[in-house]
């Protein structure tokens, strides 16, 4: 789930196909990272002594678009946390200096998962300014994304999805399941061997090396969407290092990968619903002035799309399901409507692709395959399918809960029904996600089991009650299952996540960071002349 911040597009995922969120959608960056120190010290874990006491060079990122004032580095973390004399990984890090002596730093996650936090630090630059008053605000591409190792499943492979999720090839479960499982053989043959040590318990042992290396005794944290995963699993497995931690956004802790389609489902098929009755009321809307029969024109528009794709400059046909991720990352904040709908109007008037395909890609180019075996890649080499990739290795390996192959096989029909009810519009994009699943190994049950009744320093979790990828009730779930740590911020208002949209928010979770200031447990934020805190 990727976080929203001013307005740029985000997406909690994309399924399959080309489709890069918010955070790698700013096209080819160029980033010159330089190389660490490593040294060895007489601490007690010897074997990771060399990761935790390495010295990160910073310099200036080289790339246009990228502001001067970041700066770039990386800093290696092993591939086995548990072998670590296995192999090493690189990855890229950036960061904003603080204004005056910063008293450390504050570690940023945009979500996803499969969101490049470089890029992400680089286009949010304006929102995190307030926050270099006393940090160096830093971000981070984590493992298997962006410039770190970067997985991908292939163009062949990811068609081949869409084909196994199709209405005729589901009626054939076990022709679907084979055809899941060479998915998931082309995802390891691309990605190489960082896919068997991805996923968010990983990522959380890689930002307490961050955390060390940046110099700080705790980390101080600020997650949007899937980020709030990664910050719950690192206060589980490193209580006693958690500083001023702000989730917002919050995302599922318990829920397996079916149910949170399912939601994100039908949160979409919600916000679409409000943008129509938004756009119907302009005469420029391309739907016309009907929003009961706009909704209907979406459909047949996704279904035609389907039958009859449209070739892109890509070498990918745009599909309907390829609109159907446009459209998502269109409706994820109302900054973003007036671009959807000159989008649609583009496609259905003119038979431009160009507008959704901008959403849907970011205007990104199509690089050439790069396995992820290699040192930190070039920004113009990562896969054009790594945020989707990403996200599903992620996920997979996260959730132990996913049907066998008997229990897949009984459940398809039911699993499209139910999807398809929740949206006819996103319904069989979103159940990809599931089924993309199957194949791969079995996730971990870290997650399930041991992030709960934590014995940290408070945490602000941040819900938005009209949120489309997060539900609010994850909010009060993930709060509960938590425990005491927990402090509830109640924003009233509709988007992904709230710092970015919210004034109120951003200066409640500003203030948290910077002065240890926290709302009380359970107060919200309203409309911006209502803030009720």
């Amino acid at each position: 789930m990727l976080a929203k911040l001013s307005k740029r597009p985000s997406a909690r995922g994309c399924a399959v196909r080309p489709c890069v969120g918010r955070c790698a959608a700013t096209g080819a960056v160029g980033l010159a990272l330089l190389g660490t120190g490593l040294a060895a010290t007489g601490r007690a874990d010897a074997d990771l002594d060399r990761f935790y006491d390495q010295k990160i060079t910073w310099s200036a990122c080289e790339g246009t678009d990228l502001p001067k004032d970041m700066q770039c580095g990386e800093i290696t973390v092993p591939l086995d946390y548990a072998k670590p004399e296995k192999g090493t990984l690189e990855l890229a890090l950036a960061r904003y200096r603080a204004s005056d002596d910063p008293r450390g730093s504050v570690l940023l996650n945009f979500g996803g998962p499969g969101g490049s936090g470089v890029l992400g630090l680089a286009h949010g630059r304006k929102d995190f300014l307030g926050l270099t008053d006393d940090y160096d605000v830093v971000s981070f591409d984590p493992r298997g994304v962006g410039r770190s190792s970067p997985v991908s499943c292939g163009a062949d492979a990811t068609s081949q999805a869409l084909e196994a999720t199709d209405g005729e090839e589901m009626s054939d479960p076990r022709e679907t399941l084979t055809q899941l499982r060479e998915v998931a053989a082309e995802c390891a043959e691309h990605s190489g061997p960082v896919l068997d040590h991805i996923g968010t318990v990983n990522v959380a042992r890689d930002l307490d090396v961050m955390r060390q290396v940046l110099g700080d005794k705790k980390l101080n944290y600020l997650g949007f969407s899937y980020g709030t995963r990664l910050g719950a699993v690192y206060a589980a497995r490193f209580p006693e290092k958690v500083g001023r931690m702000a989730l917002d956004g919050v995302d599922t802790l318990t829920e397996p990968l079916a149910e949170q389609g399912l939601a994100s489902a039908r949160g979409q098929q919600t916000a679409l619903e409000n943008f129509l009755t938004w756009c119907t009321a302009e005469l420029s809307c391309p739907f016309g002035q009907d929003a009961r029969a706009a909704r209907k024109q979406v459909v047949e528009l996704v279904d035609s799309l389907d039958e009859n794709p449209v070739p892109t400059d890509f070498g990918y046909e745009f599909t309907g399901q390829d609109l159907a991720g446009a459209i998502g990352q269109g409706l994820y904040t109302k900054e973003r409507w007036p671009l959807l709908q000159r989008a649609l109007a583009q496609l259905m008037e003119d038979g431009d692709t160009r507008g959704v395909e901008a959403l849907a890609t970011g205007g990104m180019t199509l690089p050439a395959p790069q396995r992820a075996d290699a040192p930190l890649v070039e920004e113009e080499d990562v896969p054009l399918d790594n945020l989707p990739a990403a996200l599903m290795a992620v996920n997979c390996a996260d959730d132990p809960d996913r049907p066998a192959a008997g229990r897949l096989t009984r459940d398809l029909a039911r699993l499209r029904t139910a999807y398809e009810e929740a949206s006819p519009v996103f319904g069989r994009y979103r159940l990809a996600q599931v089924v993309l699943c199957y194949g791969r190994p079995r996730g971990t049950d870290y997650i399930r089991e041991r992030v709960k009744d934590l014995d940290t320093p408070k945490m602000l979790l941040v819900g938005t009650r009209g949120d489309p990828a997060t539900p609010y009730r994850w909010t009060v779930e993930t709060a509960e299952r938590l425990g005491p740590s927990a402090v509830v911020l109640d924003n009233r208002g509709e988007g992904h996540t709230g710092y970015g949209t919210s004034e109120c928010v951003h200066r409640k979770i500003d203030d948290f960071l910077l002065y240890g200031s926290l709302p009380r447990s359970g107060s919200s934020c309203g409309a911006e002349d209502d803030d009720r805190l």
